[in-house]
């Protein structure tokens, strides 16, 4: 069984920009990425916070993404399912510039951890700290830069029949999935509503699935720029769009509100496991054990 490992966390966006088994990279990083304001990382788990998109009063896909987190030493307890020896807490607070435009002081804490299993867990917890009585408001998603073999060859299961809000339609504009697996062969920008818990994003020539598990966060969004808008990304190589696919868990159509004092929880956790897994399982460390058992049998 191959172990797996946080390579790097930047403090800049609060991102995962590495995540590794014994002989890859599992996360996509641009080439062209830069690690530096005023412009997001270009790749790993970036944290779209108080939203998702150009919709709403914050910079495209809020803040959280271009500022400096700092390492929280003494965080309350978080939940028992995130407790591992591996792991980092991180703060971060809207700055007095930000609270000119989004009027809602509150405190974000991330927890990225990585189990004993391989699997890598971030836990948000979200807190209105206001103290004049203002309800805070927000959507989110942790938008993930899966790196793939080539994004012609990747299927996603376990978004069947689901209603999705496609952006390249206009954001109010509502449909119904008819395929089988999502598979891709052009552009796509969709937030599929009232996702399963878990999800299997599935390389057919790596013959590898991702596990994309969620909790507090009810939708998933699904986001590749293609051949024309890749060459208009500057941070992006014309041909990088195939090596990658965004998926993550996200609160897009409904957003998050909480009174002053209320805390909200949105999890996502991540495993890497071998392509038999599929959405209708349950269990991914079950499909890895019997991978080893099958090795050794046949050894």
């Amino acid at each position: 069984m191959e172990v797996l490992r946080i390579g790097r966390v930047s403090l800049y966006g609060g991102q995962v920009i590495s995540w590794k088994n014994l002989s890859e990279e599992l996360l996509f990083v641009s080439s062209k990425a830069g690690f530096k304001p005023p412009k997001p990382i270009r790749g790993g788990i970036q944290i779209c916070f108080p939203q998702v998109g150009i919709h709403g009063v914050a910079e495209q896909q809020g803040f959280a993404r271009t500022h400096l987190w700092v390492i929280e030493e003494n965080p309350p307890a978080f939940p028992t399912k995130t407790a591992t020896k591996s792991f980092v807490d991180l703060i971060l607070k809207p700055s007095e510039e930000e609270l000119k435009n989004w009027p809602h002081r509150c405190e974000f804490r991330l927890r990225i951890a990585l189990s004993p299993g391989g699997e890598l867990i971030l836990t948000s917890r979200i807190r209105n700290t206001s103290t004049d009585g203002k309800s805070l408001s927000f959507s989110f998603a942790y938008l993930t830069y899966f790196r793939v073999s080539d994004i012609s060859e990747v299927r996603v299961e376990g978004l069947e029949t689901l209603d999705y809000l496609d952006f390249l339609k206009g954001r109010d504009n509502r449909f119904t999935e008819q395929g089988d697996a999502i598979v891709f062969e052009s552009e796509v920008d969709k937030v599929y509503l009232g996702a399963p818990p878990k999800i299997a994003i599935i390389d057919h020539e790596k013959k590898r699935t991702f596990v994309l598990a969620k909790d507090g966060l009810p939708d998933i969004v699904v986001w590749n720029p293609w051949d024309k808008k890749a060459k208009a990304i500057p941070d992006l190589g014309d041909e990088e769009y195939k090596h990658m696919l965004c998926v993550g868990a996200a609160a897009v159509e409904k957003p998050i509100t909480l009174k002053p004092g209320e805390e909200w929880t949105g999890r996502q956790e991540m495993s890497a496991v071998p392509s038999s897994y599929c959405s209708g399982q349950l269990d991914p460390a079950k499909v890895i054990q019997m991978s080893i058992e099958a090795t050794s049998s046949s050894s």
